[in-house]
């Protein structure tokens, strides 16, 4: 690195620790300090549902060419927090497979079919020729997209960083794309286990070179999307899915910019599965709406901040509808700290923008009472 950017870097530096963040609830939330009222952002908050969204896209040219473009990312990043000011988190604008795509498996998107694959991992000998990704090598986009979005955040909310989990991201590279049966992932987990934890490691060492980049060049928590791991029985759950996970957090940086890192672990369907989920030394877990927050918070005390957890699927009722599951939601988690307030999972394409400004009005207007 030239001397001229070292300084320009390190002057970034500065100015990114200089800069004090106006709302920071959703990080005192995560560390089950006392807050105001209960925080909240949304999963997938920047997405097809708003036709801002739809409209950069659309100049973009691609899905990946909008992932990839760090000006473009940041521009869809801020346009949900334009749109709903109570919002109290940025999420980076990007994509859970990023990581695979730079283990050169030619990721791709048909339309109204998801991702896809060219190249799908199956043998030990596929499994041997993938590399542990170097992020500043082969994910530089994503980093200089988080820079600039905390450039642009300029203090106003915090911005979160992401990545899939092993287990999630191993499932699209061995099924090559979506799946419904989890043939070929599970196929291998059972018949070739040794095969399938060397992938998890290599995985779970890209995720937290990943992680740790992102933390670096400014996000200030970061949440790991296990989309997947539900689908696995509680024995394989602890050995292929949590097991990486656990690697990972112990791998990453836990304080930047003269403050704590939180860490936000997320699996889709792991109700039964709180009490091993926060043993991980996490700060806060996410939950689905099959899990009631209340239940939740009696089953983890104090350990971790909880997060979550409306049916995304309310959000095609009414308004009214929508700030009566706000309110039973916020009545069973009950009063004090620790909570973020979310959707299970993300939104849904077909909802109505409005009816997204209602749930989240919803929360800011019914949440303070509990945080007296």
């Amino acid at each position: 690195m030239h001397l001229q950017e070292v300084l320009c870097h390190f002057s970034f530096s500065i100015i990114i620790f200089m800069t004090q963040l106006k709302n920071d609830r959703f990080l005192k939330a995560l560390l089950k300090q006392p807050v105001d009222r209960t925080p909240i952002w949304m999963m997938r908050q920047a997405g097809r549902y708003l036709p801002e969204y739809r409209a950069s896209r659309k100049d973009a040219g691609s899905f990946m060419d909008l992932c990839t473009n760090p000006d473009f990312a940041c521009e869809v990043t801020l346009q949900p927090l334009d749109r709903y000011p109570d919002l109290d988190a940025a999420i980076l604008f990007s994509d859970i497979l990023t990581i695979p795509d730079a283990m050169d498996l030619g990721l791709y998107f048909e339309t109204g079919e998801g991702p896809k694959f060219k190249k799908v991992v199956r043998t030990a000998a596929d499994v041997d020729a993938l590399p542990v990704v170097n992020t500043a090598d082969r994910l530089s986009y994503v980093t200089d997209a988080v820079s600039t979005i905390r450039r642009e955040l300029n203090g106003r909310v915090p911005l979160i960083g992401f990545s899939g989990s092993p287990w999630t991201l191993a499932t699209y590279m061995v099924e090559g794309g979506s799946t419904k049966d989890f043939r070929h992932v599970k196929g291998m987990m059972y018949s070739q286990p040794e095969v399938m934890h060397q992938m998890l490691d290599k995985l779970a060492r890209s995720v937290i070179d990943y992680l740790n980049a992102q933390i670096k060049a400014g996000a200030q928590a970061v949440q790991i999307f296990d989309t997947w791991g539900g689908v696995l029985s509680h024995a394989a759950y602890q050995e292929f899915s949590l097991k990486y996970m656990q690697q990972i957090v112990d791998g990453l940086i836990r304080e930047n910019e003269g403050r704590k890192v939180p860490v936000i672990l997320f699996t889709k369907g792991a109700g039964q599965w709180l009490e091993s989920m926060a043993d991980t030394g996490c700060d806060a877990l996410g939950i689905d709406w099959t899990t009631d927050i209340g239940n939740a918070r009696r089953r983890v005390g104090d350990q971790v901040a909880l997060q979550g957890n409306m049916d995304p699927s309310v959000l095609y009722g009414t308004p009214a509808r929508i700030r009566e599951e706000v309110a039973s939601i916020l009545e069973s988690y009950g009063p004090g700290a620790g909570q973020v307030f979310n959707l299970g999972h993300g939104i849904h394409q077909f909802v109505d923008p409005e009816h997204a400004k209602a749930f989240i009005e919803a929360v800011a207007e019914l949440s303070p009472q509990y945080h007296k």
